[in-house]
């Protein structure tokens, strides 16, 4: 019989890119107590995922507080070094807090982290994004045009700032679309997340935007990036909005306003599956004063979504057109799980027996018998929305689609 660690090897060898399967493989190494050879697995993780926390916390593990042994001083962690070798920023999980007359260590979490979870500079653009023509097209015309040309914008009036919510279903690519803007504006992409925000401290919440702000400043020109902002800055008029939550929304508010020229080169963009939740306030000019709809992938951006996930698999007659043609509907994140899971019966098969059998079109049409669209409740929330509250036409984009998709 195959030993399991033997197979997931193959498999790893066979895809070194599925970050996933290596984290996978990473923990069965470091339950099978191969300690050097998990530590391997969780370096080659990090240079693909540099946020990777398992992985980060198994090649660098918390020192334990222990009196040293004889000889010279244990080797520390060079993180400017290791993030020089990942290509991306990342900070120390621990510090050493003292060392007692005993030389005795107490260490500790660091306190210092930056709220921010990711800072980077992007080098995709727009280009990169496959399909959703019309999508490019607004985002160029009502946001890009007028950054990349600032003489004329400054004679009209207009600064060096902007607000942009994209928004759509889940799992269609604001996240990367965002980052396709931070890379045409040549700036530094900073994203956070309801937990870099978010906390149970009174004041703390309200400091913490401020924080953001103040990073995102010193970085100028950057693209700050506020992925579920309706979670983050949700209605204030709701029954069950908190004053924590009414209190981040007016600290949100006046770091967007600004004071004099000080956000200039800042451009604020965020995401949210769910828009009519965001508070009205947020959405006055000046602030996210423009909306682009991202919709689920076309034909073209689905053929080029699943060519990107089947790329570096082992595959063998793969009809692209038939699985673009069947996917109608597929969110880039429903295509995702499509591919893993073909690959997943692939790879067991292929465990059975001790060697690498491609994925084929049996395997995607297995997959494609079980996976189905998983954009349809959010798809009848936006129906509700557009046929009782779009008086002000701010969703006129999204009944357009509707109506396309025969929804409404």
């Amino acid at each position: 019989m195959t030993d399991p660690l033997d197979a997931f090897a193959a498999a790893v060898n066979a895809i070194p890119d599925d970050v996933d399967l290596r984290l996978r493989y990473m923990k069965m190494l470091a339950d099978a107590g191969r300690a050097d050879d998990a530590k391997a697995q969780a370096l080659e993780v990090l240079t693909r995922d540099p946020g990777a926390k398992d992985a980060l916390y198994l090649a660098y593990p918390a020192p334990q507080p222990v009196a040293p042994a004889p000889g010279p001083p244990a080797a520390t962690v060079d993180w400017a070094k290791l993030e020089a070798e990942i290509g991306s920023p990342i900070q120390a999980p621990f510090v050493l807090e003292s060392v007692d007359e005993n030389g005795i260590g107490t260490v500790h979490e660091n306190a210092n982290i930056d709220p921010i979870l990711e800072v980077s500079r992007e080098t995709m653009t727009l280009a990169d994004v496959g399909g959703l023509e019309k999508v490019k097209k607004r985002i160029n015309e009502s946001f890009l045009e007028p950054m990349r040309h600032p003489e004329i914008a400054k004679a009209f009036g207009k600064t060096l700032r902007g607000g942009l919510i994209l928004y759509g279903p889940p799992g269609c690519g604001k996240t990367f679309m965002a980052r396709a803007i931070a890379g045409e504006l040549n700036a530094h992409f900073i994203s956070v997340t309801i937990s870099d925000i978010l906390d149970h401290f009174l004041g703390e919440s309200e400091d913490n935007i401020r924080k953001v702000f103040e990073r995102a400043r010193a970085l100028a020109p950057a693209v700050l990036f506020f992925d579920e902002v309706d979670a983050i800055g949700g209605s204030r008029s709701q029954s069950n909005s908190s004053v924590t939550q009414r209190n981040v929304v007016n600290q949100l508010l006046m770091e967007m306003d600004g004071f004099d020229s000080q956000n200039d080169g800042l451009f604020v963009l965020a995401a949210t599956n769910h828009p009519w939740d965001v508070d009205s306030a947020l959405k006055r000019p000046g602030r996210f004063d423009r909306m682009v709809l991202v919709l689920p992938p076309d034909a073209p951006a689905r053929e080029a979504i699943l060519k990107v996930h089947l790329r570096g698999r082992p595959i063998e007659g793969i009809d692209l057109a038939e699985l673009v043609k069947r996917t109608h509907g597929f969110s880039g994140a429903d295509l995702k799980h499509l591919v893993t899971s073909a690959s997943e019966v692939a790879m067991m098969d292929s465990i059975r027996s001790g060697s690498v059998r491609p994925i084929n079109m049996k395997d995607m049409r297995t997959a494609l018998s079980e996976i189905k669209p998983s954009i349809a409740p959010w798809l009848q929330s936006a129906k509700n929305v557009v046929t009782f509250a779009n008086k002000t036409g701010e969703y006129d984009e999204l009944v357009e689609y509707l109506k396309e998709e025969k929804i409404l």
